[in-house]
């Protein structure tokens, strides 16, 4: 099949193009050309801002489009508009995110979408496109209204994926890349809340392989993309990690509150973390429904494989390089002193 992909270079878009190639696609790409390309096989690509040069792929026949950055409903709009004579399926890589209410678990495809009010709108369009924007809180709303655009323009010929959190290989924001690289130096390490908290994720290479199936199969609709909820645990994640490094690393839980005291941010200073206690509106982050895809061929590989693949990247290509995510040794030790000061007893 013919191929068409926006972006293609960065993270999921780099192992979709990937995939795609190893199931012998003809891929073009269209970016800008701003993200580095090494890795990837030799494919055409024609060098284009969305935003205004989208002219570029007029007079040109694909199967489909993958749009792996679209966050601006006008934009996919525009690409639709644009595409919809010349492709059979458009596919929308979209986000969990776009569900307007997380706070109870097992959210599914029919669960209500967030909206924005025609001032956010107005904000996100005026925000710099320039590299990767960020959206803040607007971005979920973002997404789901750039569904909608797709539909409305290719009405039943969109196929929209909503995964959650996405890891492995090529990950600029570092999220699970910390733990596996904390780890992996061993020692005593700072583990976050509940042992047994449950996580849920996707590695960007099954997410990529399964998008391409799933074009294979000319599907369209929604589905959420995900590993099942309550699959696996933190202490699951770390103690792979352990395993997999072979490192000597101890694992210090420590609670929700005294993180709360020493102003540790969740997410970022503490990756995969989602205060239990302080944020009742994502207690269903991690338990988003995802049978509809499992059902049409999702599959995950080995946690294992997803560590020692991200840990080798890291170090092939950022070893010494700072991290995105996490917090810094000084910091960790630091506050794993304090703690033991607290003489709080928490038994995992």
């Amino acid at each position: 099949m013919k191929l068409l992909v926006l972006g293609g270079t960065a993270f999921v878009g780099r192992h979709l193009v990937m995939a795609a190639v190893e199931r012998d696609h003809e891929v073009t790409l269209f970016n800008r050309g701003t993200h580095a390309a090494e890795g990837l096989p030799a494919v055409e690509t024609i060098h284009g801002d969305r935003n205004r040069d989208l002219a570029k792929l007029q007079g040109r026949r694909w199967d489909a489009v993958v749009d792996m950055c679209g966050y601006l409903p006008r934009a996919v709009r525009a690409a639709a508009e644009i595409l919809s004579d010349s492709i059979d399926r458009y596919i929308f890589i979209s986000s969990q995110s776009a569900y307007a209410d997380v706070s109870v678990p097992g959210a599914s495809e029919r669960a209500p979408l967030k909206t924005l009010t025609s001032e956010e709108l107005e904000h996100a369009n005026a925000i710099d496109t320039s590299g990767q924007p960020s959206y803040g809180t607007l971005y979920g709303g973002l997404k789901a209204l750039c569904e909608r655009a797709a539909e409305e323009v290719m009405p039943g010929r969109v196929l929209t994926i909503r995964p959650g959190l996405i890891v492995g290989p090529h990950d600029y924001t570092d999220r699970f890349t910390y733990w596996v690289v904390r780890v992996a130096r061993g020692g005593e390490v700072l583990a976050p809340g509940r042992p047994d908290r449950p996580l849920q994720f996707i590695d960007a290479r099954d997410l990529a392989d399964w998008t391409i199936r799933m074009m294979e199969q000319r599907a369209a609709g929604v589905y959420n993309a995900n590993r099942p909820p309550e699959s696996l645990t933190m202490r699951d994640v770390l103690e792979e990690c352990k395993s997999v490094t072979e490192s000597d690393a101890t694992f210090t839980w420590v609670t929700e509150e005294f993180l709360r005291q020493e102003k540790v941010a969740a997410w970022s200073d503490m990756p995969l973390w989602l205060p239990e206690e302080d944020a009742p509106q994502l207690s269903g982050f991690m338990f988003v429904n995802c049978d509809k895809a499992l059902a049409a061929g999702l599959w995950h590989r080995p946690l294992s494989k997803t560590i020692e693949n991200t840990l080798r990247w890291f170090q092939t290509t950022r070893a010494g390089g700072q991290l995105k995510a996490g917090i810094d040794p000084a910091q960790e030790q630091s506050l794993l002193t304090k703690w033991r000061q607290t003489k709080v007893n928490f038994a995992p």
